[in-house]
């Protein structure tokens, strides 16, 4: 396997990519950047005399948390989600397939250009409807997709996310120095962690997770993952997709508005936007589940919350769980 990175030399990169046909003999690799900070995945921008696009290979760590184990064939799986949706309605919110590469782990994508990720909702502490509406009806479109049932299960990858999900951040021997990342933290989490109730109930929502569905998910459907560039929306970074429970989705969507906003009401404004067939409870559940993950667990974001708000949240996703 041929690893990249920023550190690559050009005419190292310039040799691998004209050795794999997807340069032309006309071109030169001028510059190489990130594009972003990538958590998953290596991510470079190629910059060519002729054009520009991106690179995206997997390691067998998380990129961002190298010290995680992660599977290679989660670029596969990215892959997959795009070749999917390339002829769908919405094909123009994800970045055009240039070429893969399984041996080495490598997706060459279109470059959407200067995007900025969503992740200034957190800063905001808004959402705007027109922009939530856009969301939901992208979700929408994913889950109604004709995905084949042979898509890849992504077992390894999901059994990875189900511990950061429901398992750790209930337990209370896990490792995470929560008052690192802000004093009285730790404190806050424990009541959580003794919560047999709750445990039970994430465990059990956890299971689902783990097991066959027969729709098309995103799997990671949050600001990090939405990209803007003046009024266009894109959605990224699927390495996580498999086929599942719509409900996932659409409660994950939900809890990083009520994070942003400290609105629990977002949860039913992403509700009317969604079809009738889904289950609201489910769905509350999930939403409750990613806050507490996000609040306690390792995947922190940039929320800039008093320990009183993030008291506040984590009693208002107690409450969405449990009922």
């Amino acid at each position: 396997m041929n690893n990249l990175d920023i550190h690559t030399p050009l005419l190292a990169i310039e040799t691998f990519l004209s050795g794999k046909g997807w340069i032309s003999e006309e071109e030169r690799v001028e510059h190489i950047e990130k594009p972003g900070e990538g958590n998953m995945n290596v991510v470079l921008r190629i910059q060519t005399n002729v054009r520009s696009f991106i690179l995206k290979q997997s390691r067998p760590y998380v990129q961002k948390y190298q010290q995680i184990a992660a599977p290679l064939e989660r670029i596969g799986v990215e892959h997959e989600f795009y070749r999917t949706l390339e002829d769908a309605r919405l094909s123009n919110h994800f970045p055009a397939i240039l070429n893969y590469d399984a041996q080495d782990h490598i997706l060459q994508l279109q470059d959407l250009g200067q995007c900025d990720d969503m992740s200034y909702v957190y800063e905001k502490g808004t959402i705007a409807t027109g922009t939530l509406v856009k969301l939901v009806a992208i979700l929408i479109e994913i889950h109604q997709s004709d995905a084949p049932q042979n898509f890849p299960d992504n077992a390894v990858l999901r059994q990875l996310n189900h511990q950061h999900i429901f398992v750790l951040p209930f337990f209370m021997d896990n490792g995470f120095e929560l008052d690192t990342v802000q004093e009285g933290l730790q404190a806050l989490s424990l009541p959580y962690k003794k919560d047999w109730a709750l445990a039970a109930q994430v465990t059990e929502i956890g299971k689902r997770y783990l097991s066959k569905g027969s729709v098309l998910l995103h799997g990671d459907y949050y600001p990090g993952s939405w990209m803007t560039q003046k009024d266009q929306l894109y959605v990224l970074d699927p390495e996580f997709s498999f086929l599942g429970f719509a409900e996932f989705d659409v409660g994950v969507l939900a809890a990083h508005c009520i994070l942003a906003s400290m609105k629990e009401e977002y949860l039913d404004m992403v509700l009317d936007h969604y079809p009738k067939t889904i289950d609201r409870t489910l769905t509350a559940q999930i939403a409750g589940i990613e806050i507490m993950r996000r609040l306690i667990g390792l995947a922190q974001l940039p929320l800039n919350r008093t320990i009183e708000e993030k008291q506040y949240l984590l009693q208002k996703a107690h409450q969405m769980i449990l009922g």
